[in-house]
């Protein structure tokens, strides 16, 4: 079974191995049968579809086996990009290989590695989180629990969440730079960047920026010294400046003054913290 990468926008990112592959298999294996149809009509193709999607992939593995015994090719594909990467496939490229059957990479494009390689951010090292979780409360705990890593986070996001998602990363993660990537490889390709409360107000001023799906990637935390190991967090001082009965206004100046970026974005952060409790 060949594992095919799409093109995630411009098809001419189609690789010609990749073009190949899908000719000469007996069937594909799709996400969206009717999506990759025009994948196939645009390379003359007439290949026979199955779908294969999160909702029914389990109950796909014996059919697809069949088919391998019998001698047959498959090729795995997803709507866009690398399947199994935020995509589906992950259950049957297991149970194959458990199986003994020959899988095969036809590698190709994938929105992760195309955001980081323009984004302008350290590559060295990330971390991909997939897609944030879609409740509030759990969403930031998850961006919680990544706070102090130093690596790039990656992850993907919709736009229908892209502002809550901002507004929690300027709660959770402050001031620290963030880079947007939509629309990769297609004719409104952009990259926004600045902090997440400055990409609020760039999305704001213009609607358009929140259309089209995301990658969105988040500079690292800076490498911790024994000093800033036992410093308290950003979140820690605002909470406790409220509690302590001092007021926004004062709080937003302490925050600019510790933490650094602008008495604005702070007053923001901490009138949010305030009418959550």
């Amino acid at each position: 079974m060949y594992v095919v990468a799409t093109p995630i926008g411009n098809l001419q990112d189609l690789s010609p191995r990749a073009a190949q592959t899908l000719g000469s298999v007996a069937r594909i294996a799709a996400e969206d049968t009717r999506h990759s149809g025009r994948l196939l009509a645009h390379l003359g193709l007439n290949v026979p579809m199955l779908s294969l999607h999160d909702h029914n992939e389990a109950q796909r593995v014996e059919q697809l086996d069949r088919y391998l015994a019998a001698g047959e090719d498959i090729a795995l594909i997803s709507d866009a990009g690398t399947p199994l990467i935020s995509d589906p496939g992950f259950v049957l490229v297991r149970a194959l290989r458990q199986r003994g059957r020959h899988i095969v990479p036809v590698p190709g494009p994938s929105a992760l590695i195309t955001a980081l390689s323009a984004a302008g951010l350290p590559t060295d090292r990330f971390t991909f989180a997939g897609f944030l979780p879609a409740k509030p409360a759990v969403r930031k705990q998850a961006l919680e629990q990544w706070q102090g890593h130093e690596a790039t986070l990656v992850f993907y996001e919709s736009p229908h969440r892209i502002v809550p998602t901002l507004a929690a990363l300027s709660e959770v993660m402050g001031q620290r730079e963030v880079v947007l990537a939509r629309e990769l490889t297609k004719t409104f390709e952009t990259f926004l960047s600045g902090t997440p409360a400055e990409l609020l107000i760039q999305l704001e001023e213009d609607p358009n920026q929140a259309r089209g799906e995301f990658v969105v990637m988040v500079h690292g935390a800076p490498p911790r010294t024994e000093q800033s190991q036992h410093a308290f967090s950003e979140e820690t001082l605002l909470k406790t400046l409220l509690a302590e009965g001092v007021g926004v206004k004062q709080s937003a100046a302490v925050a600019a003054r510790v933490f650094g970026g602008r008495k604005q974005s702070w007053y923001a952060r901490l009138q949010a913290i305030k009418s959550d409790d």
